[in-house]
């Protein structure tokens, strides 16, 4: 019998706030985290706004001199794990190192020791570049700094299917769980791409808004005068772990993780398929997975970049699976407050459906103010709601045509 597997601790670095309270506080009242950039100079930049996280200092959670030899990326995910394990009451020495595993998603992982080591080798030569360039730079990183950190010796991996890299990792590690390999996950996703590099790289494929007189309004998912992503920053990170092991020590449970889908378009490396059959399979797989049928699902939070075409494509999906009952489902992109994370998108939005289920709050898509033809479901406009979820599930969709789903049901 498969075991089952239940979210017992919360860690967030988000363009809205540190921490699961000030996270789900700004969700639930609309408040936008996305800004003109302040990191570097973006004035040649078409794109000059971004999800950035602010008052994040990496040595409130990691020794000086550790922190000197990792990425903005890893220096998140070890933060919003330190976080987690603290929410679940969790901590090294009360753990068999062998029964945690860490399994974290990154789309791009180090990406600005990328550029930053490249700017040497081009400037000083190659024998001034870091002899820390690659264990800085490699996307597995994050979760192996976390294991040493922690002393975590169980299964360790790490998912890099662009967008949908942190629901991945999820996904497998409630599987891990499921199938009695393992007691405690560590998982989620980090993500630091608000750099020259990649903002320039996404600026050349015009993929992001170009909104920058009014960065707050510029992600709006399902409205009609989208124009593209806003990129964000930070980690989403979480323990899951079997209902025997969290019950035997007494843990608060936030809600459980019943279902996992994935699958591929097969498409095009970066449009998604248009009649967004792919990610109707994932959500399909996730809900059978669970057990349920399409008509108990209360709450999708939607992968929602605020791209013409994305949006289109999952509203196509959620009516092609749900049919009548598409209606009556409420949707939210909290992208359109967080911006978009990448590959730690899924980690935070699957933390926004936990936190729905535990609170009886759906948060808003803000700034849906004109509607379109095409997205005609109700996106939870502007206004948070409340309303009792017992299902909700997380969409992540990547280039690539990679299409993932977790679903979450109330604990019971």
């Amino acid at each position: 019998m498969k075991k089952r597997v239940v979210i017992t601790g919360l860690g967030l670095v988000t363009p809205v706030g540190l921490g699961k309270e000030a996270f789900w506080t700004s969700l639930v009242n609309g408040r936008s985290g996305i800004v003109s950039i302040s990191r570097f100079d973006a004035s040649e930049l078409a794109t000059k706004i971004a999800g950035e996280v602010r008052d994040f200092d990496p040595l409130n959670y990691l020794d000086k001199k550790e922190a000197r030899r990792m990425d903005r990326f890893t220096h998140f995910a070890c933060a919003a794990t330190q976080m987690a394990l603290e929410d679940a009451g969790l901590t090294p020495e009360g753990l068999a190192s062998e029964t945690v595993g860490v399994i974290i998603g990154s789309g791009v992982g180090g990406i600005e020791t990328v550029e930053e080591q490249a700017r040497v080798l081009f400037s000083k030569g190659p024998s001034r570049v870091s002899p820390f360039f690659v264990p800085m730079m490699i996307a597995n990183i994050a979760g192996a700094q976390i294991a040493i950190n922690f002393g975590f010796k169980g299964p360790n991996l790490t998912t890099v299917t662009a967008c949908a890299s942190s629901t991945n990792s999820i996904g497998e590690a409630f599987r891990l769980i499921q199938n009695g390999e393992i007691e405690v996950m560590v998982t989620g996703g980090t993500e630091a791409p608000v750099i020259p590099l990649a903002m320039a790289g996404f600026c050349a494929m015009r993929a992001m808004s170009t909104k920058n007189d009014t960065p707050d309004k510029a992600s709006r998912p399902f409205d009609a005068e989208r124009d593209g992503f806003v990129m964000g920053e930070g980690a989403g990170i979480f323990i899951i772990e079997s209902l025997e092991h969290a019950q035997a020590r007494g843990a608060h449970i936030y809600a459980e993780v019943a279902g996992y889908g994935v699958t591929c378009d097969a498409y095009h490396i970066t449009a998604t398929d248009p009649d967004g059959a792919g990610a109707a399979k994932a959500m399909e797989m996730s809900i059978k997975d669970a057990g349920l049928n399409p008509e108990d699902v209360d709450y999708i939070n939607a992968h929602g970049t605020s791209t013409p075409i994305g949006d289109t494509s999952e509203t196509k999906a959620v009516k092609s699976l749900f049919g009548s009952y598409a209606g009556k489902l409420a949707i939210s992109s909290t992208k359109s407050m967080t911006g978009h994370l990448l590959g730690a998108a899924g980690g935070i939005e699957t933390i926004a459906c936990a936190l729905a289920i535990e609170t009886g709050e759906i948060p808003p898509t803000i700034n849906y103010e004109n509607p379109d033809p095409e997205c005609d479901l109700n996106y939870v406009p502007n206004k948070s709601i409340r309303k009792e979820v017992n299902v909700a599930m997380s969409n992540s969709f990547g280039f690539g045509g990679h299409n993932a789903t977790v679903l979450v049901k109330k604990y019971q």
